[in-house]
C-alpha cells in the first residue's frame, strides 16, 4: 500500500533533491498567462517554462511514460503525458491536471527581500510567482507515480495534462481535450491539483466552485463634460446613476444580491460540510485576509462566511473607467462612468440565464433617460463534484490520516476553475479529487505568493495513496 514509510521517505527526498530546485528555476521565468502578456506567442516564455518542466519529468525515467509538448496553431502550449498501467489488464484511466502559466507579478507590492521572479525559501516556504499556483502540480503528480513504481505498488493508466492558459480562463484547453480525446479515453478518476486548502494540517478536497460573470456597465449622460458649478443640480452625474443601477442588483447595506436567477438552493449535505469546516477553520476564514486595523468581516459567524463565499452570489467592482486620477481631477461633470462587474455565482446556476437577467435588470428604464449598456465578457458556470464513492471516501481518510495525522476535510471554493464543469459533463462516470497547496496566506494572484514545502510533500504522498487505492478498487471489479 502507498501509506508506507518507504513511499513517504522517497517523496520527501525527491522534493528536496530535484523538485524544489527545479520549481525555483520555474519561478524565475516570467511566463504570464496570455491575458496578461500580449507577446506570449512570440517571446517564448511559456515555451521556456514548458521545456523546463517537461525535461525534468523525462529525467525521472518513469516506467511506461511517453510525453510531448503540443502547440496547436495560435494556442498556448500543453504538455501531454501518458503512463501505462502497471498491470496490462487494467483498462481504467486516471486524468491528472495542472497548469504552468502565471498571474501578473505585482512586483512593487512584494515584501522587502521578496520578488515574484526570485525564489526565496523562508521557514519552509518557497516564495515566488507560480510555485504554488500551479507550478508544483506536475512535480507532485510525477513524484507520486514514481513513488508507487519504486515500491512495486500498481497503478492504473494515467494521463497528465499541463496547460498554459488557465489563468486566462483556459480558452485553449477545450481544443486540446478534443485533440487528445482518444488518448484520454474515459477516466474513472480525475485529479486536479490546482485548488486550495483550508489549513496545512489536513488533506483538502474541493467540493464545489463558484462560476463567474464579468462585464462592463457603462452609464453615459453627456456628450461632453460640463463645469460642475453650472451642471450640478441640473444634470445627474453618471456616478449617481451608476449607484442607482447597482442598487437594483445588490443591497448596499448587506451585500445581498437581489436578482433571483443568481441563486440556488444549498444542498443539506453541503451545509453539513460547511458546519464541519467552520469548526476546523475557525476565524482563519477572515483573519488570513489583510484587513486594516479595526476592520471586520461581514459577520463573525464562520459557517455563514463559508456559505457566503461558496454557495451565494456576490458582486465586486474590480475596475473603473471614465474617472480621472485625483491629482488631475477638475471641477467637471463627466460624460460617463464605466465599472467592471465581477459577479460570483453558485454551482447549479445557469450562467447564461443569469447574464440575461442582469442585462434586463440593469438596462430597463434607465434613470433620467441615460444611456446604459452592460456588456458581459465572461459567463462561466460553477461546478459541484459528484458525491464520493465509498472507495474514494475511504481512500481520502486513509491518506490524510497517514500523511497528515488528521482526517480529510471538504470545502467549496469561492473562486473558479473554469473547465471543471466541462470535465464533469464530458466524463460523468468519473470521481473527482480537486485539491491543492493554496492554504492560508499563500496568496495566489497576490504579492508574497508561497509554496508551503512540507505541505506539498504531504499532498504528494496523499495523491500516491489515492492512486494506489483507485487501482486496488477497480482490480476487484
Amino acid at each position: 500500500m502507498a501509506t508506507t514509510e518507504a513511499v513517504k521517505e522517497f517523496v520527501n527526498a525527491e522534493w528536496e533533491k530535484t523538485v524544489v530546485p527545479t520549481i525555483s528555476k520555474y519561478i524565475e521565468i516570467e511566463n504570464a498567462s496570455p491575458l496578461y502578456d500580449k507577446n506570449w506567442n512570440t517571446n517564448g516564455l511559456l515555451d521556456k517554462a514548458a521545456d523546463l518542466i517537461h525535461q525534468w519529468a523525462k529525467d525521472q525515467n518513469v516506467a511506461g511514460m511517453t510525453s510531448e509538448i503540443k502547440k496547436l496553431p495560435d494556442k498556448t502550449p500543453l504538455i501531454f503525458f501518458e503512463i501505462k498501467a502497471t498491470e496490462p489488464s487494467n483498462t481504467n484511466t486516471v486524468l491528472m491536471y495542472g497548469h504552468m502559466d502565471k498571474q501578473p507579478p505585482l512586483t512593487e507590492t512584494w515584501a522587502p527581500g521578496l520578488h515574484p521572479y526570485k525564489p526565496v525559501i523562508r521557514d519552509g516556504k518557497l516564495y515566488g510567482r507560480g510555485g504554488a499556483d500551479d507550478g508544483y502540480s506536475l512535480f507532485s503528480a510525477i513524484v507520486s507515480i514514481k513513488a508507487l513504481q519504486l515500491q512495486g505498488i500498481p497503478h492504473a493508466r494515467i494521463v497528465i495534462l499541463i496547460e498554459g492558459s488557465e489563468e486566462s480562463g483556459s480558452p485553449d484547453l477545450v481544443d486540446y481535450i478534443t485533440f487528445y480525446e482518444k488518448q484520454i479515453g474515459s477516466p474513472t478518476l480525475i485529479v486536479c491539483l490546482d485548488s486550495g486548502a483550508g489549513n496545512y494540517d489536513q488533506f483538502w478536497t474541493t467540493t464545489s466552485l463558484r462560476g463567474l460573470i464579468s462585464g462592463d456597465l457603462t452609464v453615459k449622460i453627456l456628450n461632453e463634460g460640463c463645469h460642475s458649478g453650472t451642471a450640478s443640480g441640473v444634470i445627474p452625474s453618471s456616478f449617481r446613476i451608476l449607484r442607482l443601477l447597482l442598487d437594483r442588483i445588490e443591497d448596499s447595506q448587506t451585500g445581498e444580491i437581489k436578482v433571483p436567477e443568481l441563486f440556488t438552493e444549498v444542498p443539506v449535505f453541503r451545509k453539513e460540510e460547511i458546519k464541519k469546516c467552520s469548526v476546523s477553520l475557525g476565524d482563519t476564514v477572515y483573519k488570513e485576509m489583510a484587513l486594516v486595523e479595526g476592520a471586520k468581516p461581514v459577520t463573525l459567524d464562520v459557517a455563514q462566511l463559508i456559505e457566503n463565499r461558496t454557495w451565494k452570489p456576490t458582486l465586486s467592482i474590480t475596475g473603473v473607467d471614465g474617472i480621472p486620477h485625483t491629482s488631475v481631477a477638475g471641477n467637471v461633470l463627466r460624460t460617463h462612468t464605466t465599472v467592471k462587474l465581477s459577479i460570483r455565482v453558485p454551482p447549479r446556476v445557469d450562467a447564461d440565464a443569469a447574464v440575461a437577467a442582469l442585462q434586463k435588470v440593469l438596462t430597463a428604464n434607465p434613470p433620467y433617460g441615460a444611456h446604459v449598456q452592460f456588456t458581459a465578457d465572461k459567463a462561466k458556470a460553477g461546478f459541484e463534484a459528484p458525491e464520493l464513492s465509498p472507495w474514494l471516501d475511504g481512500a481520502l481518510k486513509k491518506a490524510s490520516q497517514f500523511y497528515m495525522g488528521n482526517p480529510p476535510n471538504f470545502l467549496g471554493e469561492g473562486g473558479s476553475i473554469p473547465f471543471m464543469g466541462m470535465l464533469r459533463e464530458k466524463y460523468p462516470q468519473a470521481q473527482f479529487v480537486i485539491t491543492g497547496v493554496l492554504g492560508p496566506q499563500s496568496n495566489a494572484h497576490g504579492p508574497n505568493e508561497f509554496l508551503h514545502i512540507p505541505f506539498a510533500k504531504q499532498v504528494t504522498g496523499c495523491v500516491a495513496s489515492i492512486l494506489a487505492d483507485h487501482q486496488a478498487h477497480f482490480a476487484k471489479l
